[in-house]
Formats: structure tokens, C-alpha cells, sequence
């Protein structure tokens, strides 16, 4: 065989495999709780417990997670998972990520724009870490509402 044979084989082997390799779905991530810890006027550090979906036939291995938080549009805070977790396949994990944030700020602006505040509108973006497979790092963005108790 030679060297060009050889190549359009590999080719043709590399292309069927793509073909038959189940496609990667984003997992979906809600917010499901927060709590304040510690903070002053200016910075507070919150708890935040998130609920994480896996809509693939294979777990994932969560590294980590870096994300931020709009809440009723306007930014909130950023964050990062506490420590690595797995999410079974076709399944969910909840887990707790600290977040840095302005909460003031945020109420006095929410307060003074008339809005209601029985639910909050929140936006979550960020990155995940996976510690294997051939998509290392995935990007996310989901919308949703937080009730207020």
C-alpha cells in the first residue's frame, strides 16, 4: 500500500468513527440556593448551591467551574466551584460554589427600579473543567428565575 493509500484509509477510518461517536450535549446548570457567609458594604462572599444536568451517556468529571451571575440584568458577582465532582450519566449533582458579589448595590438597584421582588430573573455563564474526554472545556450559559422565600 502505498503512502497515499495508507492516508485516505486513516481518512476514511477517522471519518466513520466522528460519524458513529455520540454527540456531546451541554449540560444544563440552575441555581437552586444562596446564602450569605461574610461581608461588609462593599463585598460580600456568598454559598451558592447549584443543581447540574447530564444529558450525556457518559459521567462527567468536573476539574472545576469558573462562572458569573447577572441577576435582573445587571452584573452580580463571579465565582468558582469549591471542589471537583462527578455527574453520572443521564443524571444530576447538586454542589456549592462561592461567589463573590456587590449584594448592596444590587438591592439598591433593584429596590429602585420599581420591579417586583417575589422572582428574580438571574443569567449563570461560565466554563466548565472536565478532568477527561476529548471536549476538556465547555462553555455554558442559562437563563432562569430565583423565587424569593
Amino acid at each position: 500500500m502505498t503512502l497515499r493509500g495508507f492516508v485516505a484509509c486513516l481518512i476514511l477510518v477517522l471519518a466513520a468513527g466522528c460519524a458513529l461517536a455520540p454527540r456531546f450535549q451541554e449540560p444544563q446548570l440552575d441555581l437552586i440556593d444562596l446564602q450569605m457567609l461574610r461581608g461588609d458594604l462593599l463585598q460580600q462572599e456568598l454559598r451558592v448551591r447549584l443543581l447540574v444536568r447530564n444529558p450525556n451517556p457518559r459521567e462527567l468529571v468536573v476539574r472545576g467551574i469558573q462562572y458569573r451571575v447577572k441577576i435582573a440584568g445587571e452584573d452580580f458577582g463571579h465565582g468558582e466551584s469549591e471542589r471537583d465532582f462527578t455527574v453520572p450519566a443521564n443524571g444530576e449533582t447538586e454542589f456549592d460554589a462561592s461567589l463573590k458579589a456587590n449584594t448592596a448595590a444590587m438591592v439598591l438597584r433593584l429596590l429602585g427600579s420599581g420591579r417586583r421582588l417575589d422572582a428574580i430573573d438571574y443569567q449563570v455563564s461560565g466554563t466548565v473543567m472536565l478532568a477527561k474526554g476529548m471536549k476538556r472545556n465547555i462553555s455554558f450559559d442559562r437563563a432562569g428565575q430565583f423565587k424569593l422565600r
